[in-house]
């Protein structure tokens, strides 16, 4: 039988080696803003729904309550994405009175590991500021390197930004 210390040596060691080959970057930061014609309250009754992405990102299919509580912290849903691919995330914080939730990726094809995202509303002039940030770890292979898994996220952020500008009724 292992005992502990020949299973931590081998742990640091697997860590190691990923670290060494580049599979596993750590430490990469993506935050992309909008700014929209509609006041805060009026923007967040459209994103501050956990479980209704699928109504204004143009990517997602589906949303679905798959734990907890809707809206509150715990809560976990699952994303069908348009090309049939499935994301699951749990929200981590919600405050619908600073316009605000905190959410991680559980599971998803996306080349990111301990993803962390927060978005948000703020008031901007007559209007308002969309703000959508993450944190997380790249998984490189022979097509994704940090530059790509960023460009990939901000991708995302971007045309939520654009689906949520059309439900809104901007151009």
């Amino acid at each position: 039988m292992l005992n502990r210390l020949t299973i931590v040596t081998a742990v640091f060691a697997l860590l190691a080696q990923l670290s060494a080959s580049g599979a596993l970057a750590a430490g990469l930061h993506v935050e992309e803003s909008a700014v929209v014609d509609a006041p805060p309250a009026a923007v967040w009754k459209v994103i501050g729904n956990f479980i209704e992405l699928a109504t204004w990102h143009p990517a997602v299919a589906r949303t679905a309550l798959v734990g907890g509580a809707n809206n509150e912290p715990g809560a976990v849903r699952s994303i069908e994405t348009k090309d049939g691919a499935i994301i699951v995330e749990e929200l981590l914080a919600y405050d619908a009175g600073r316009h605000s939730m905190r959410y991680q990726i559980m599971e998803s094809p996306l080349p990111v590991r301990n993803y962390v995202s927060t978005l948000r509303v703020v008031a901007a002039g007559t209007g308002s500021r969309v703000a959508w940030a993450s944190d997380f770890d790249a998984v490189h292979s022979d097509t994704v390197d940090d530059a790509k898994a960023r460009e990939i996220v901000a991708g995302i952020y971007q045309a939520g930004f654009e689906g949520l500008r059309a439900r809104l009724g901007e151009k």
